[in-house]
Formats: C-alpha cells, sequence, structure tokens
C-alpha cells in the first residue's frame, strides 16, 4: 500500500527530534549551553562567526566548534569571547544553570481562565504552566469545554502553533477558509496565525485539548 503523503511527511527521517535521546555526560551539556550562548549573543549583535574570527583572533574553525558544542573552551578563550561580545563571562553558563521544571497538575486541579477570544459558555482550564526557560518556547495547555449555553462566534487569531485533541462531542472546527469535523479522537494541527475557531456545534458537550506553542519574547 502507497504511503499517504501525511505518512511519508511524519517518517522517521523527516524528524529531528529523539525523544528516547539520553544525554552525554554534564561536561558535554555544558558546552553545548556554552556554545548555544555565545551564538545567540553574537546574533543579537548581527555579527558573523568571521567578524568573531576577526576580533578574537580564533579561526572560524573553532568557533563552529564551540558554538556546536564540539569543544571546551578554555577560560582565556572564553574570556577572548566575553571581551568581543561584551558581556560578563559568567553569561555563557547561564542556560547551563537554569532550573528545568515540571509541572504536575492533578485532576480537577487546573485554572479556569478567562483567555483572549473567550465567549459565553466557553470554559478555558489552564492545566499548566511555565514561564520564561531555556527552550526559548512558551506553551499553553487548555481543556476547553462547550455547552449547551456556549455560542459559535467568529473566528480569532494569534502567534504561535496549536493542537486540539478532541475528547468528547462533535464539533465543526474551521481553519483559514477550511472546515474540519472534529469527533473524539481526532486530532488538528494548524499555524495559529491563520483564523480558526469552532463553527459548528454539532454534539454537546465538547471537550477538546487545545495546546499552544509560541516563542517567548526576549
Amino acid at each position: 500500500m502507497a504511503k499517504s503523503k501525511t505518512d511519508t511527511d511524519v517518517s522517521a527521517g523527516n524528524l529531528s527530534q529523539d525523544p528516547h535521546r539520553v544525554r552525554d555526560g554534564v561536561e558535554k551539556v555544558l558546552e553545548v549551553a556554552i556554545g548555544r550562548e555565545v551564538r545567540a549573543f553574537r546574533r543579537q549583535q548581527s555579527m558573523t562567526v568571521a567578524d568573531l574570527a576577526t576580533l578574537t583572533g580564533l579561526s572560524i574553525g573553532m568557533l563552529s566548534k564551540i558554538e556546536n558544542g564540539n569543544t571546551s573552551p578554555s577560560l582565556t578563550t572564553l574570556q577572548l569571547l566575553a571581551n568581543a561580545l561584551s558581556v560578563p563571562i559568567t553569561s555563557f553558563f547561564r542556560g547551563f544553570e537554569e532550573a528545568r521544571e515540571a509541572v504536575h497538575s492533578k485532576a480537577g486541579e487546573g485554572v479556569e481562565t478567562e483567555r483572549a477570544g473567550t465567549r459565553a459558555g466557553h470554559q478555558y482550564q489552564l492545566l499548566a504552566h511555565i514561564g520564561a526557560n531555556a527552550s526559548g518556547v512558551l506553551v499553553e495547555p487548555y481543556m476547553i469545554t462547550l455547552n449547551e449555553t456556549s455560542d459559535v462566534f467568529p473566528t480569532f487569531q494569534h502567534d504561535g502553533i496549536e493542537m486540539l485533541y478532541m475528547l468528547e462531542g462533535e464539533v465543526d472546527y474551521r481553519h483559514g477558509d477550511k472546515v474540519f469535523p472534529l469527533k473524539p479522537g481526532d486530532t488538528l494541527f494548524f499555524d495559529a496565525d491563520s483564523p480558526h475557531g469552532p463553527e459548528g456545534l454539532v454534539k454537546l458537550p465538547a471537550r477538546y485539548l487545545s495546546i499552544i506553542s509560541y516563542p517567548q519574547s526576549n
């Protein structure tokens, strides 16, 4: 049987993340953290690798190895980089030192919230939240409940990528110029900058997960 376009798009060869990957030791993690910060500071100043090489006297090849976490820079090298980028040397370690958070919300403990675009009868329950973090991405997971008092309203738009997972009921959900009939077990994954929202409440009550991800502001 020939694979569908969707099967091809999500084949293992096209996915860069390995969810079961085990990181190397602390030393390697530190190298990667330093390299990430060096690259971020360089880009913030609209500086090319060649520009930084000229300022520090380091080769382009060595700078590439540092930024990619493939070598352990000496303190002397880090000081050269700090001077060239006009940042404290300790700034290169901030990504390594940041705490990695996990939030466990038990059943019923989500926070009901009035989210932008909320209308009468639409219940938004924020399941968890992690603020500024090392990944550079913010994620908002909501449980959305629509009942017999819910109204259908014009579509709305916002930054980021959104995923819906239908748990209960049936909804006709619009994204751009298309309408998708969502039933329990269905998933809709889309660019949230395009107009979207529930257009037809087919079977109530309806309940679905909405997970929105977007870049955090600097």
